[in-house]
């Protein structure tokens, strides 16, 4: 891998354009956009206060800042530099703000969920829709940027709306199944709505685009049910993850479980194969620890990694949720499929530190990867099958069916004496030849 100079950024808000020419990255009040390639700044934007939020248009010519303690949102022009919006929201407040598909769109929502604004930057005029429900995704635009799903909440009741996007005239308005809606999500091919209720009930609902019910798939009863929903990007599996630590795979032609896939504590498929970190820290002498090395070379203190296959049966760590807590650390938050259907990768909170990987030809497991710390977060590779993970140390590690990798992070700055604390206003764009 290749590595640039360390770029400031603040709230984590650093992204990549869409169509993956420029870089942009918010430090307080500035947005400072770069070229993917040179790196070299090409814009830099003020905002009137501190960005919480950045969000790149879908044809990459205007970036949207979003301001929530002002209520305020800022938006800037990659191709006339000197044109700017700016939107007040007003004494109402403002919790969210996104882009709608075709990139001349702006939808807010406001404080309290009172209503969701939609704001048009080409005729400058503004909609209101009211009663959006304040759940964990009440709002999904289809892959063909046609429609797009609204959760509402009504008389003590679940509705969903659907609006045509092109004007935003309402298609269809429909009651839902559920007692507690928590989130809903269009196929990729834009022709099936996934619906499914909190936690506390499993259910999960699936509408055609006229608000039929074409099937309702429950798993089990009185106890904690869906924790996480993904499609596949061919549509063909829906993966339910749930707080009984197994994801379970409904097809898309009978939309009925045809596997389901079990998280253990003690791995003996021994078709998988499981990967473990190993730590190595690097002994110091006394005749190395010069003034001069301790302020400027951290790599004397770094600690190196790799991974070792663990023989089978393999014990993966496990840690006991507390009961007493809400919201306890237990079963499947984070489910993503690869960009070829081929592998679908998977995390079990109360199992943190590891990452499973499963096959979805064979349907079975393929590979565990257990790190050294909690796993933040993991991205596929959009082009690949590749998996990179990130653990909050100054490590990025990378999988595929090939094997494993652990790649080091120079940061300058890091604290010599706890190596696992990276700076959290820096980032640092990378290009992988791996």
């Amino acid at each position: 891998m290749n590595f640039s100079e360390v770029f400031k950024q603040s709230n984590q808000l650093c992204k990549v354009s869409p169509d993956g020419k420029y870089l942009a990255t918010c430090v307080q009040y500035r947005l400072v956009v770069r070229d993917i390639n040179s790196l070299q700044i090409v814009h830099l934007y003020t905002c009137l206060d501190q960005v919480m939020h950045m969000e790149w248009s879908s044809d990459s010519l205007f970036i949207l800042c979003a301001m929530y303690k002002r209520g305020l949102v800022q938006v800037w022009s990659l191709e006339q530099p000197d044109w700017h919006c700016k939107i007040d929201e007003g004494s109402i407040g403002l919790v969210s703000s996104r882009w709608s598909p075709d990139g001349r769109h702006i939808l807010n929502t406001t404080e309290f969920n009172l209503r969701v604004t939609v704001w048009s930057l080409c005729t400058k005029a503004v909609s209101y829709i009211k009663y959006p429900k304040a759940c964990q995704k009440g709002v999904d635009f289809s892959a063909d940027g046609r429609y797009m799903a609204l959760a509402e909440r009504r008389e003590c009741k679940d509705y969903i709306s659907v609006f045509v996007c092109d004007d935003w005239h309402l298609l269809r308005h429909f009651e839902s199944e559920t007692q507690d809606l928590a989130g809903l999500e269009w196929s990729p091919n834009s022709c099936v709505l996934a619906v499914w209720d909190s936690c506390l009930e499993y259910k999960i609902l699936l509408y055609s685009l006229d608000g039929r019910l074409l099937s309702l798939y429950s798993a089990y009863e009185w106890s904690l049910g869906i924790k996480s929903v993904a499609w596949s990007p061919s549509s063909q599996f829906l993966a339910v993850g749930s707080y009984d630590e197994k994801v379970r795979i409904l097809n898309h032609i009978t939309w009925k479980k045809i596997t389901e896939f079990e998280h253990p504590a003690t791995i003996i498929n021994t078709k998988a194969v499981v990967f473990k970190e190993v730590e190595k820290r690097p002994v110091v002498g006394s005749e190395d620890l010069s003034i001069h090395q301790l302020t400027v070379d951290n790599s004397l203190f770094s600690t190196q990694s790799k991974y070792e296959i663990t023989q089978l049966p393999a014990q993966v760590p496990v840690i006991k949720p507390d009961p007493d807590r809400a919201n306890p650390k237990i079963g499947i938050s984070t489910l993503a499929f690869s960009a070829d259907n081929r592998f679908l990768a998977t995390k079990n909170d109360n199992m943190p530190q590891s990452l499973w990987v499963w096959d979805m030809q064979r349907l079975s497991l393929l590979a565990v990867l257990e790190q050294t710390a909690p796993v933040r977060c993991f991205v596929w590779d959009p082009r690949r099958p590749r998996l990179a993970l990130c653990t909050g140390n100054t490590k990025v590690y990378l999988w595929s069916p090939a094997g494993c990798v652990s790649v080091n992070v120079p940061v300058e700055g890091m604290d010599p004496v706890s190596p696992q604390c990276m700076p959290q206003s820096h980032c640092r764009p990378i290009t992988s030849q791996v």
